[in-house]
């Protein structure tokens, strides 16, 4: 897909833009005040990003924002399709809202995001969820002004799941308060992952003009946002798809470029995409965080081959020692899935194995969901239940204890943390992240978020630190 077909022209802007101000007017005219609009986010980064767009459209139509569901007059569901246990948690949301409708029938419910971009999941919604007004996928994001007008002045249900994904360059998200901010610098993903959804309902890989992304970025800084992270679903292939795109670690020349006190992060990385040039570029640009999140799913080559993940573990062991020779205080977290269909537990015992040699500071574990539509799916899988998730309890017994132990080797230094919010321990007002995104539990006041300050590490758990504001 060239540029010109990712990105909407103008008039495409314009036209969504006054469906938007007569989508706002309807409602003003139906309530006889201002209406609010309230998104629920389920899943990824990407999701929240993708909300904090639906956000600004409500702004686009003079609405007001709430995070109370009751009160909203436009209410979104914005899911998650990567596991089963997401997709029921958006159901039982999903059906305790039926409710609402009895104590307001005006009120406009949606469901948006990845889990619509299934047909049978739209499907479902379209038959068992009648109060539900409007579905769209991933790719119809950009077109919700122009549904929601539609489903006010038709007074029919709508449903958009097809096309291609677009860019809507220039659309102000709304961000929540805090320090921190997100940008996408790219959508979709190529790698077709046998056990993944994403490429089926977010599309092939679309990446943002360079410009854009610098422009959004100082608007970020200016705002006064101190810890950036840019977002793909595989940032290390940004600028492939366009010929005259600067490559990611390009990119991140760019952005380091730009002035001001602020962090750069980014995720995700595919290893088949890290590189070395990737890894010196970190390590020379003062803004980007040494942390990384490389995820390797599995330590079989055997498992690794049939998730089609095109890389050996010798050769992601290859990536970590070049990472880590380039950046010695690295951070690297990781994902891993256990029980993909096949796995043994000698093959799960190959995925301890690595997690010794590698050490990550942390891990996001899952035990395998089958995903319809994927190739995975259609695998034969033997394992039990029981046999996956005892392999799963003895595989986060070890990265429980690596993590503690390396977080151990912080208890009495002093670090530099960024304070981006409240602790919900009775002993720690605050949360602060460290360079490397280490959790750390702060005492102090309100007035410290979004400073940087020095903070003094007293003790550490398995997944955090605690300490105290050095004066």
């Amino acid at each position: 897909m060239s540029r010109e077909n990712i990105v909407l022209t103008r008039e495409e802007r314009e036209l969504q833009l006054d469906y938007a101000h007569r989508a706002g007017q309807s409602l003003r005219d139906r309530l006889g005040r201002q209406p609010m609009g309230c998104v629920v986010t389920f899943g990824c980064q990407q999701n929240e990003a993708d909300s904090e767009l639906i956000r600004g459209m409500f702004i686009d139509m003079g609405m007001g924002i709430t995070d109370d569901e009751a009160k909203a007059d436009v209410l979104v569901f914005n899911t998650c399709a990567i596991r089963e246990h997401a997709e029921m948690r958006v159901f039982g949301n999903v059906g305790q809202t039926s409710h609402y409708k009895k104590d307001n029938p005006d009120m406009v419910i949606c469901v948006c995001g990845c889990m619509p971009q299934q047909p049978q999941v739209a499907e479902k919604i379209k038959k068992s969820y009648p109060y539900v007004d409007i579905v769209f996928g991933t790719h119809a994001l950009w077109m919700f002004p122009q549904l929601l007008c539609q489903r006010l002045s038709r007074k029919k249900r709508m449903f958009d799941i097809s096309g291609e994904g677009r860019i809507w360059d220039g659309m102000p998200p709304v961000r929540k308060e805090g320090p921190c901010a997100w940008l996408s610098i790219m959508y979709g993903c190529n790698n077709f992952c046998s056990y993944c959804i994403v490429p089926y309902v977010r599309g092939r890989e679309r990446s943002r003009h360079p410009d854009v992304v610098i422009s959004e970025l100082k608007e970020l800084v200016a705002q006064g946002y101190k810890d950036i992270t840019l977002l793909g679903q595989n940032v290390n292939s940004y600028g492939l798809d366009q010929e005259d795109f600067p490559d990611f670690a390009g990119l991140l020349e760019r952005c380091n470029a730009v002035e001001g006190d602020f962090r750069i992060r980014f995720m995700t990385s595919h290893p088949k995409d890290a590189t070395p040039r990737l890894f010196e570029t970190m390590a020379k640009c003062e803004k980007v965080c040494h942390c990384i999140h490389l995820p390797v799913q599995c330590g079989s080559n055997r498992v690794l081959q049939e998730m089609n993940r095109r890389y050996t573990v010798e050769h992601y062991l290859e990536l970590v020692e070049c990472a880590r020779k380039w950046m010695p205080d690295l951070t690297i977290t990781s994902d891993i899935i256990v029980g993909f269909p096949g796995e043994t537990e000698e093959e799960c015992d190959e995925t301890i194995a690595l997690l010794e040699k590698v050490r990550f500071d942390s891990l996001f574990t899952f035990i395998y969901s089958r995903r319809e539509g994927t190739r995975a799916a259609a695998m034969p899988d033997p394992a039990t239940r029981q046999e996956k998730q005892k392999w799963f309890d003895k595989l986060l017994a070890v990265q429980n204890r690596i993590s503690r132990e390396k977080n151990a080797d912080y208890v009495g230094k002093t670090v530099e943390v960024l304070v981006d919010g409240v602790s919900d321990d009775p002993n720690f007002d605050l949360t602060a992240r460290t360079e490397g995104f280490k959790l750390v539990h702060l005492k102090g006041g309100t007035d410290l978020i979004g400073k940087t300050v020095r903070a003094e590490i007293e003790r550490s758990s398995t997944v955090a630190l605690f300490g105290k504001v050095m004066e």
